[in-house]
């Protein structure tokens, strides 16, 4: 047992019996209360008389209303967990796309149905005051919405996990497309408050900053590092309730806010120094302003590296001193209770800062301290892309975390004794594997320091825990390879079928009952009806009708006229040079080129639909939507391509967006690079809703591929073994020049067809793809990617084989609901017991 430090701790909370009386004298919230709560709701808590043109306050009532019942079984689910010392599980993620709450937590308490009909008092629908809810646009794209899913997933398998992120002011920004160009504005999704949280301020804790670290020695000669002059900001929580399907547990995600502390100069602000007086208070309600600012400046970086300390030293002593309050400073067994996920590298900070707060806050030994740390930290990679992993220059981290600094020196030293040992002699090991990079100004390779610190690393396909294990982290391997593991990505079918696509899931039921939405391996019972005729009848007009509702969206947003009665063609997600956005585009120019030189036989008419955000710095990828836009432009404006080809780029692109989008989708593009994309899950989203793939051997496409047959996937390209070879021969304007339909294409770029008004504007497009040093090999998978669209055209054109397709991709979805891998975390990682 440790000696008792002076580390802070919440007051003991000893009023259980009371709390628990308190809670079951509480007036009953169910459903046959739900009226009653919503007309006190929005009469009395927001003081309106009625509706007006916005609905903006029923859906405040609504969201208040479910909120109590969420609090209700939150409270439970919490005292549950306090009457059973039960291993828990933290998700540390720097983002959570959870996208809108309302219709979410409808579907897995049952109570749509009463919300409609509560609502019909008021002469509205459901579907017009889910329409007020802003996006929780928390995260940039496929990280923070798998964090969002597997949450659910938690939930809904009863699982006690905390997942722990940052309140950002002003989330992912809002897309505007000016002239084809994108245009950044502030996603201030917080401007009308946000219904579903609940404020701790008593619970908030202090995360320090800057300063320097001294030495002391206590009266039994025990030296003590302590960090002192420290700028101090306060992490207040916010908690947001996470339901799980009809089960009664409600889970939580703690997101923190950032404040100033109470330290405030007022003689400075009453001489007039106003702006001195208030800058450190600016300066912490900064850390949590923004998702992810451009990191392209020293400033951009140094507040990307606060936001990542914040989340975690804030998430872990709220869990030590929950610990504390229980156990006192007792740690023995905090690892067999204990386990803290790292999703991606951003959060890996954490293992230094456990070594921090355990040793120093709570005065354990280096190697007990590290036990702990070693024993409870968990890392998951989610890119194959070197530039993507975090890394931090060692003056930076010497400012503004030196105490984290100083343990890391110590991490690395420790580590690399062990690598001499493993590898002796071996000098070049050794710098290979340091957690500190040489060069002229030094870094911290942080996804190295989460290796290190964590007993396990995993990937999220089996292609990419293969790249792992055979390229990125080879050296790791050797030395441990009990630590790596496998967990392929999944989505939540409650969200991605049976909430945003209800009349496929209506049919669903219809034939194979409701179960499947709480055990979606029973999905795969649909094989049963790919055949029947009645069936398929059903599926393709549920289909229609969803393409009808996306058509109405897409003319809302960009003017553009899609029928619903050509192929609907469709890549969305984040705007990426790997993710080739530029192949497809390519194709869509080659389609019209056959139109133009009268090339329409057995021409399939098409809707193409693109959409997604460029990060605000990335030159190539803003450049790659101005190209969109302008092929749009000339497609949609030429006459001969009416009935034929449409092509627009959706704004804005969200969680919500995505909802109506995959429905309605017949061809979904995943055509990344062989070997770069770690797994997706909009790949997922769309097969669970009867899309079929045109892809690449790359992520979670080959486990996609083997689930539903190769006859029921689209497949081109280059694999991931033949990328390199090919790269080191590659001679884009050869194959170019041997390829009819790229010249043609390449010609007609390169005559300015698409930008006469504003010349050379893709050159650097065009350099690009004519580059020998191209890594994306857009010239090599052009034809083979051409081939396939041809394929997948003639096949649709046979609507009972494509119906049938479609089926069976549904059917087969079943394994990548997130479900799944949430089970496999907790059976293989997490070791947790469902409540």
């Amino acid at each position: 047992m440790s000696k008792k430090s002076n580390a802070p701790t919440t007051p003991q909370v000893n009023q259980d019996v009371c709390i628990v009386k308190h809670w079951l004298d509480a007036p009953k919230i169910d459903e046959n209360t739900l009226v009653d709560d919503l007309t006190r709701h929005f009469y009395y808590t927001l003081g309106r008389d009625k509706v007006g043109e916005s609905h903006l306050y029923l859906y405040n009532a609504l969201a208040l209303t479910i909120r109590d019942r969420l609090v209700a079984r939150c409270r439970a689910t919490r005292q549950h967990l306090r009457s059973k010392k039960t291993r828990k599980a933290a998700y540390l993620s720097l983002e959570f796309l959870m996208g809108r709450a309302l219709g979410n937590a409808l579907l897995n308490l049952d109570l749509t149905d009463s919300s409609r009909n509560a609502l019909q008092q008021y002469c509205t629908s459901l579907e017009q005051v889910q329409e007020a809810e802003h996006d929780a646009g928390l995260g940039n794209g496929g990280l923070g919405r798998l964090a969002a899913c597997f949450l659910d997933s938690c939930a809904t398998l009863g699982l006690p996990v905390l997942g722990y992120g940052i309140r950002y002011e002003y989330g992912m920004f809002n897309q505007i497309i000016d002239h084809g160009n994108q245009v950044e504005q502030p996603d201030n999704w917080l401007r009308e408050g946000h219904p579903w949280e609940l404020s701790a301020p008593e619970q908030a804790v202090r995360v320090k900053f800057f300063g320097y670290v001294e030495t002391h020695k206590d009266k039994d000669g025990r030296e003590h590092r302590v960090w002192t002059n420290t700028q101090d900001v306060l992490a207040v929580p916010y908690d947001v309730p996470i339901p799980g399907y009809r089960n009664e547990v409600v889970n939580t995600l703690r997101l923190w806010k950032s404040e100033a502390t109470d330290e405030f100069d007022l003689s400075e602000f009453n001489a007039g120094s106003y702006s001195e007086a208030v800058a450190k208070k600016n300066l912490a309600e900064q850390i949590t302003m923004v998702l992810y600012p451009n990191d392209s400046s020293e400033n951009g970086k140094e507040l990307r590296l606060r936001q990542q300390y914040f989340l975690s030293s804030a998430s872990l002593q709220d869990i030590l001193l929950t610990w504390v309050n229980q156990n006192g400073h007792n740690f023995k067994d905090f690892a067999e209770h204990h386990v803290f996920q790292l999703n991606d590298t951003h959060p890996s900070i954490a293992v230094a800062e456990l070594m921090r707060l355990l040793i120093d806050e709570y005065e354990l030994e280096w190697d007990e301290a590290w036990a702990i740390t070693t024993k409870t930290m968990a890392y998951t990679n989610h890119t194959l892309l070197p530039e993507a992993l975090e890394r931090w220059s060692v003056p930076l981290f010497e400012k503004l975390l030196p105490r984290l600094l100083e343990i890391i020196y110590e991490i690395n030293a420790r580590f690399l004794s062990l690598v001499a040992r493993q590898w002796p002699g071996d000098v070049d090991m050794q710098r290979t594997l340091s957690i500190i990079e040489e060069g002229p100004v030094q870094h911290i390779r942080m996804a190295y320091l989460a290796i290190v610190g964590s007993f396990s690393v995993n990937g999220v396909a089996a292609l990419h825990t293969d790249l792992l294990e055979r390229g990125l982290f080879k050296d790791f391997y050797a030395l441990w390879p009990e630590k790596f593991n496998n967990k392929t990505n999944g989505v939540t079918p409650r969200r991605w079928l049976a909430q945003c696509n209800p009349a496929l899931s209506e049919l669903i039921s219809e034939y194979i009952g409701p179960n499947w939405v709480r055990h979606f391996d029973q999905i795969s019972q649909l094989r049963r009806y790919f055949d029947d005729e009645v069936f398929q009848e059903k599926w393709r007009s549920v289909k229609q009708d969803n393409k009808a509702r996306l058509a109405g969206f897409v003319r809302a947003k960009t003017g553009v006229e899609f029928d619903e009665t050509m192929m609907f063609d469709v890549q969305v997600k984040r705007i990426h040079e790997y993710k080739r956005q530029l192949l497809n585009i390519l194709h869509v120019i080659h389609l019209y080129d056959r139109i133009v030189r009268g090339d329409i036989k057995d021409f399939v008419p098409r809707c193409v639909l693109l959409g997604g955000k460029a990060a605000p710095g990335y030159y190539m990828a803003k450049k790659i939507i101005k190209l969109i836009n302008s092929v749009a432009d000339v497609v949609n404006s030429d006459e001969r391509t009416n009935g034929l080809l449409r092509v627009a780029f959706l704004p804005n692109y969200n969680v919500s967006a995505m909802e109506l989008i995959c429905p309605a989708t017949d061809l979904s593009e995943q055509i990344s690079t062989a070997g770069k994309e770690a797994s997706g899950t909009g790949n997922m989203k769309f097969m669970m809703n009867g899309a079929i793939t045109i892809g690449t051997l790359d992520g979670a496409n080959i486990e996609i591929r083997d689930a539903v047959g190769s006859e029921n996937f689209f497949l081109f390209g280059a694999q991931s073994e033949q990328v390199t070879a090919i790269r080191a021969a590659y001679n884009p304007n050869q194959l170019i020049a041997q390829d009819g339909n790229l010249s043609r294409v390449m010609a007609l770029l390169e005559s300015g067809h698409f930008n006469l008004f504003e010349q050379g504007l893709f050159d650097d497009i065009i350099n690009a793809i004519r580059s020998p040093n191209d890594p994306w090999i857009v010239a090599y998978d052009f034809a083979s990617y051409v081939e396939q669209q041809q394929q997948a055209a003639l096949t649709y054109l046979d609507k009972n084989v494509w119906t049938r397709m479609s089926i069976l991709n549904t059917a087969a979805s079943g394994e990548f609901s997130s479900d799944r891998t949430i089970q496999q975390y907790s059976d293989e990682i997490w070791r947790l017991s469902p409540m």
